[in-house]
């Protein structure tokens, strides 16, 4: 047997297995990139419409400046994600030489079974409160968590292996959450200024499958499942640093300009991980040493803007407009911390496992949203009425498309009401994401199958992300705030 000159077993499955986990990251980094809808249950009612217009702890994820007229407050709301996908997986079948296992230049399209992705439907907070320590200062903290699915696929279809199995079995068993706190400040009338420092935090679960198949290929086929090797990484703690700047400029009572940066999400976590061999000669004797790595990626910068009008009284309007800085998320960097391969037939005795680079290959994108809300008395009640609609840009190519990350052009629409108890406010929402179907050539797809015993990258390597792409979403919230006093409302502050 050819003896294989790259160690990488343990640091390619720890690899495959964190681009699996990226499937879940991170709430607020961006629709556009790795989560369905916007967040909130009143921001999110609105279309996510909440730059200019927020004026409560909903803003806390839109523009941190906007929580100055919070005043003191306390607000919980929870959204309930519902979430299903669908994959057609289709491959390029090339045929070899039963004799020298080289490819001989024939081939075909297969077509594999449809497989159903869907997640847990949990209950997604937001958890803040706040304080006004001054008349021109308010300050916050606050915890909420991303609108992502925790997805699962089959592992089994008519009882086969699932052909989705080398990018995603499951996602089940992840916790992320953002905390953190700010500050908002209001020098005059016309301008709110708001800054926040927070921090993603929790773990990433995910399991998949990697091939064990040799590179001769004599001995195996590419996606022979008497080689596959079931994997599960374990990524965390997780605690990376982020923050905030907004800022909200009001030239006259009708009229309300806003603009925030959210800072780029720095992940640098340790990762454990388990695999089970497969049964094949090649590996009887393997005994793998070790099992924790280092693993980083760059999660995106956001810049948000929006113009909120109040022409007509009670009517209040917004546009916003988004931009996404996906393209630095272009890797992920595996290093693993002293693994060892031993006794697989072939390999030298011993390898200490080098680092390993996953592309992800994640562009910028573009993202508008119109919404706002219209208030009336009934009853003897405060109401408003809200209604929005998004439409967002995907950040992932289509040739990197994938079930880890299942991402497309959406639509976004959503409606939802609130009423004024005394000092209570209390909110309902829904909205459902319309995203675009996506086909990946197979000719043209670019994730291939993790195989970590190839010696060197194989000239037509075999791709795991070709075929048809459709998911949507629906989200349903309800929320309760309870405000002590308006800091918008008080005379010194606005004189």
């Amino acid at each position: 047997m050819t003896r294989v000159h790259t160690p990488t077993i343990r640091a390619a499955l720890l690899a495959a297995s964190a681009a699996g986990a990226l499937a879940l990251l991170p709430g607020d980094a961006g629709a556009a990139g790795l989560y369905f809808t916007d967040r909130g249950v009143r921001p999110s009612s609105r279309g996510g419409a909440y730059i200019a217009g927020g004026d409560d702890l909903g803003a806390i994820a839109y523009n941190p400046a906007g929580v100055y007229e919070a005043g003191t407050q306390v607000l919980l709301d929870v959204g309930l994600f519902e979430w299903r996908s669908e994959h057609t997986r289709q491959a390029i079948v090339r045929q070899v030489d039963p004799n020298t296992g080289e490819p001989t230049g024939a081939s075909f399209v297969q077509t594999m079974e449809p497989v159903t992705g869907s997640a847990p439907v949990l209950p997604i907070p937001t958890l803040a409160a706040s304080f006004r320590v001054d008349p021109r200062w308010v300050v916050w903290g606050g915890m909420w968590a991303p609108y992502a699915a925790l997805s699962s696929y089959p592992e089994q279809v008519k009882g086969m292996p699932a052909p989705q199995r080398y990018a995603l079995f499951t996602l089940e068993g992840s916790a992320l959450a953002f905390l953190g706190a700010g500050a908002a400040y209001a020098p005059s009338p016309e301008w709110r200024l708001g800054a926040a420092l927070g921090a993603l935090v929790g773990s990433l679960n995910s399991r998949m499958v990697v091939s064990g198949c040799v590179p001769e290929r004599m001995f195996c086929a590419p996606e022979d499942p008497d080689w596959d090797i079931h994997s599960e990484l374990t990524v965390g703690p997780i605690v990376a640093p982020t923050g905030q700047l907004g800022a909200l400029f009001l030239p006259t009572p009708r009229w309300r300009i806003g603009l925030a940066f959210q800072l780029p999400v720095w992940v640098r976590a340790p990762a454990t991980f388990r695999a089970r061999l497969p049964a094949a000669p090649v590996f009887e004797r393997a005994v793998q040493e070790g099992e924790d790595a280092d693993i980083s990626f760059d999660l995106p910068w956001i810049l948000r803007a929006g113009v909120e009008a109040r022409l007509v009284d009670d009517l209040r309007v917004e546009l916003g407009l988004g931009v996404e800085g996906w393209g630095m998320h272009d890797d992920i960097r595996v290093e693993p911390d002293g693994v060892v391969l031993r006794n697989v037939a072939g390999f030298p005795e011993a390898f200490r496992v080098p680092p390993v680079v996953v592309p992800r290959r994640f562009e910028s994108s573009l993202s508008a949203r119109l919404g706002g809300e219209y208030s009336f008395e009934l009853a003897g009640r405060r109401w408003a009425l809200r209604a929005g609609v998004s439409l967002e840009q995907s950040a992932v190519p289509p040739e990197y498309l994938s079930v880890l990350t299942i991402d497309a052009t959406k639509l976004t629409t959503a409606a939802g009401l609130g009423v004024h108890l005394g000092r209570w406010r209390l909110d309902a929402s829904y909205a459902h994401a319309f995203a675009a179907d996506v086909r990946v050539d197979p000719r043209e797809a670019r994730l291939p199958q993790v195989s970590p015993v190839q010696g060197n990258p194989p000239e037509n390597p075999n791709t795991i992300n070709g075929g048809a792409y459709s998911a949507r979403a629906n989200v349903v919230g309800l929320g309760v705030a309870y405000t002590f006093d308006d800091a918008a409302s008080d005379p010194e502050v606005l004189r």
